[in-house]
């Protein structure tokens, strides 16, 4: 498959390197190399990345602080996260833009769609911020949203596992990995792979999600050129 334009997905946590919050340079590093080389074939690459190695939502909520409070924290940390890229971005000579769904209009545009898709057909890199801009929503709910919104061919979701197994492979060495599976056949396995909100939208809208391994370098560049890395899933 080619790509034309594809949305990579990186969670906050794929930041942290070895640290136990924050953000490692190196791995930062490591990616913006990798984001150059598939810029380089001539790919449109939009990103949404995380905020839970700096805030999450969600566990703020569980320790009694309001919700919708917890998510705007956590949206403001994807900001954060959207910087740092741009900056390593910028340091390879990478032209980006970073759009947010909340007005920051000193670090970042506000998300406008046609904007977003000029840059990109710019051969810009657009990272966008702020997840949805509204509470309950995940980052991966976002990553569908703008991927249906710029017309990306593709969801690339960049984890530490190398694709989607019948159970989790880090506690089970006898694990089964998919190359491919369906929509359905996800949902019925109860595998998880995105929040149920972001994986219905995609599924509806018949756009495929592959899930890779981000860490492993190359790997990027491979999955682009057409080799068989991490799963695909599709209707």
């Amino acid at each position: 498959m080619q790509y034309k334009r594809i949305l990579l997905k990186l969670s906050g946590e794929a930041l942290m390197g070895d640290r136990q919050y924050g953000i490692d340079p190196k791995r930062l590093k490591e990616y913006a190399q990798e984001i150059k080389q598939v810029l380089a074939t001539g790919v449109e690459i939009a990103i949404v990345i995380g905020g839970g190695n700096i805030f999450r939502g969600v566990a703020g909520a569980a320790n009694g602080m309001d919700r919708v409070q917890g998510d705007h924290m956590g949206m403001l940390a994807t900001c954060i996260n959207g910087l740092a890229l741009q900056s390593a971005l910028e340091d390879e000579d990478v032209h980006t833009r970073l759009q947010t769904a909340l007005e920051i209009k000193e670090v970042a545009e506000p998300y406008i769609k046609r904007k977003a898709i000029r840059h990109l057909e710019k051969g810009r890199v657009v990272i966008f911020g702020a997840g949805t801009g509204n509470p309950y929503f995940t980052t991966d709910t976002a990553a569908v949203l703008r991927a249906i919104e710029i017309d990306a061919d593709a969801i690339l979701k960049g984890t530490r596992v190398n694709g989607i197994y019948n159970v989790d492979p880090e506690k089970d060495k006898n694990a089964i990995k998919f190359d491919t599976i369906t929509f359905k056949d996800v949902i019925k396995k109860g595998l998880k792979v995105m929040d149920m909100t972001a994986f219905t939208l995609s599924e509806e809208n018949k756009l495929p999600i592959i899930v890779f391994d981000m860490n492993t370098k190359g790997n990027l560049l491979k999955l682009i050129s057409g080799e068989q890395i991490g799963t695909v899933v599709d209707n």
